[in-house]
């Protein structure tokens, strides 16, 4: 389905990603972890063509991404929805308009500019709303909402584009264990559920063992570790994060709650 082929991107002299390859030939949730500056934030939004590539290939489905043009690029930007660390919400819109900007490549100027919406895209963001438990908060300024509601906000908008393709770039790097246990609890259930392959950038170990089926280490800009979560030893962390024997994974990962603890965490969260 997707794959990259010695991918590389240069700003100036510097390497941010240096040959990157690897495919994913099935609708898999992955996850991507490297110390800051290894390249992930950058091959993320090369994928998306938020970044243009300095050379190799990107695929999809056979069709190389970064040949892509105006009406192609953007329609492929729908396919391949992107998910950022801080939300990028318009915070003074209620919450039920950010999300119809998932559809702003699709819809009319006019219809977008004075924020009038076709009646089947106001219920199908409602009901996108209601799966993520926050149908609740839909008339409500999206500033006025938790770091971890704002993000599940960001999820659904991103599920407005029916993507095949989620990318989320940190997306609990800037939340507390609690919500970020929830945003990866629904991250890992619209992959199940809808069959969508979830490409996400982690800082924690815990986290990419515990939610991904594939773990992708980066270093440098260059892919040092491709494999299953089980295989992601204290040694393999060590080679990712350029670490010596000293290396303790306790400064790469976060607490998470355990099940119980998120059941009442979700009831104090929610308002």
């Amino acid at each position: 389905m997707l794959k990259l082929n010695r991918v590389t991107r240069k700003f100036g002299q510097r390497l941010a990603v240096d040959e990157a390859s690897f495919a994913i030939d099935r609708p898999a949730f992955v996850g991507i972890i490297g110390r800051s500056g290894a390249g992930k934030s950058t091959l993320l939004r090369m994928i998306n063509r938020l970044t243009d590539a300095t050379s190799g290939e990107i695929s999809f489905e056979g069709r190389n991404v970064l040949a892509l043009k105006g009406a192609q690029m953007r329609a492929w930007q729908g396919r391949c929805a992107m998910i950022f660390q801080q939300f990028n919400l318009v915070p003074r819109l209620d919450v039920a308009s950010n999300v119809l900007h998932g559809l702003l490549s699709r819809r009319p100027v006019l219809t977008t500019l004075f924020n009038f919406w076709p009646e089947a895209d106001i219920l199908k963001a409602l009901a996108i709303l209601d799966r993520l438990g926050i149908a609740d908060q839909a008339a409500k300024r999206a500033e006025a909402l938790s770091g971890g509601q704002q993000q599940r906000v960001a999820i659904a908008r991103a599920l407005m584009q029916d993507p095949a393709v989620i990318l989320a770039d940190e997306p609990i790097a800037s939340l507390d264990p609690m919500n970020a246990q929830l945003v990866m609890d629904t991250l890992r259930r619209i992959h199940d559920e809808d069959g969508r392959m979830v490409i996400t950038n982690l800082h924690t170990l815990d986290t990419a063992r515990r939610y991904c089926d594939r773990v992708i280490g980066m270093r440098d800009g260059r892919v040092v570790f491709d494999a299953s979560p089980d295989l992601l030893t204290t040694g393999a962390a060590r080679d990712i994060y350029g670490a010596d024997d000293t290396f303790n994974e306790r400064a790469t990962s976060t607490a998470i709650p355990t099940a119980p603890d998120v059941a009442y965490a979700s009831a104090m969260l929610t308002p």
